[in-house]
């Protein structure tokens, strides 16, 4: 079914995971509008701008080398990986997809057979045809990247910044809390005050405080310059000692298909998302 023509597999997509009929012809929701984003909106910066290593180039024009992690190595293949040279702590990721990451904190710990076997598997994956046809990933070239491990001294893991940013403006962010031990995240304002809505489980919410990170604000502009002219996308972002620490833009958060809790928001956030005003039917080929 995932070799469905885009316009066909996002009904069957769509409804499957919500429940609901999709109308691309008027979508009115969240999950709508990025279902239709997948179908209609395809600029070919998108393709740069979800590669983890392509990314890097825009976000060095737009904001500044300061703000990438620091980059080791680049492989085509699992066999130019060598791990004697990278330091003792590090981060791969596959540029083409979303969620392969290898965090190693230790590498005497790692077994390098199966490592390899591991990124093997991710470079042979489609991403589009993975899971909900995102455009963006289509034409991706299948990489690993090395990086330098982050974290901040006071805490167990990452805390990442998500901010949801809707034709260059940021409107809220999503805050996730220890990924690695007991994963739990919720959604704030723009001065960092809860809101009233989820996409997971309570018991998978955010049901502490959370400090407010001191470069907050810097965070937001550097997302809205990022995300300047897309109709949306979230940008992501970590808080390193102080220092911000781009991570990734993805234009289709959870493939389009977890819906807010309670359910008129889905209405209400897909209201922020102003559609280009084409022909139906037309795609879109070029930013505003």
């Amino acid at each position: 079914m995932r070799y469905l023509p885009p316009k066909v597999y996002a009904h069957f997509l769509y409804e499957y995971y919500t429940g609901k009929k999709l109308n691309l012809d008027n979508p009115k929701e969240f999950n709508e509008k990025i279902q239709w984003l997948k179908v209609f909106y395809h600029p070919k910066i998108l393709n740069q701008l979800v590669d983890k290593y392509a990314v890097r180039e825009y976000v060095e024009n737009k904001i500044g080398s300061e703000y990438l992690n620091e980059l080791y190595a680049v492989y085509d293949s699992p066999d130019e990986v060598q791990f004697d040279k990278l330091p003792e702590q590090f981060v791969i990721k596959a540029t083409h997809a979303s969620s392969y990451n290898l965090i190693v904190d230790d590498k005497s710990k790692i077994n390098i057979p199966k490592t390899k076997r591991l990124f093997k598997k991710w470079l042979s994956i489609n991403q589009y045809y993975r899971t909900g046809q995102e455009w963006a990933y289509k034409d991706v070239q299948p990489r690993l990247i090395a990086e330098k491990f982050l974290k901040n001294e006071d805490e167990n893991s990452l805390i990442d910044y998500k901010f949801y940013c809707f034709g260059g403006s940021a409107k809220f962010l999503e805050v996730h809390l220890d990924r690695a031990q007991n994963h739990k995240r919720g959604f704030y304002d723009l001065d960092f005050n809860r809101l009233p809505y989820r996409y997971v489980s309570l018991d998978k919410s955010i049901s502490t405080e959370v400090k407010k990170p001191a470069n907050f604000e810097e965070m937001i502009n550097l997302s809205e310059i990022l995300s300047d002219k897309f109709p949306f996308v979230r940008v992501d972002f970590y808080s390193i000692e102080g220092k911000a620490i781009f991570g990734e833009m993805t234009f289709y958060p959870s493939d389009g298909r977890k819906d807010f809790i309670p359910d008129e928001y889905n209405t209400i956030i897909g209201e922020y998302i102003k559609l280009p005003q084409v022909e139906k039917g037309q795609i879109v080929t070029e930013i505003a």
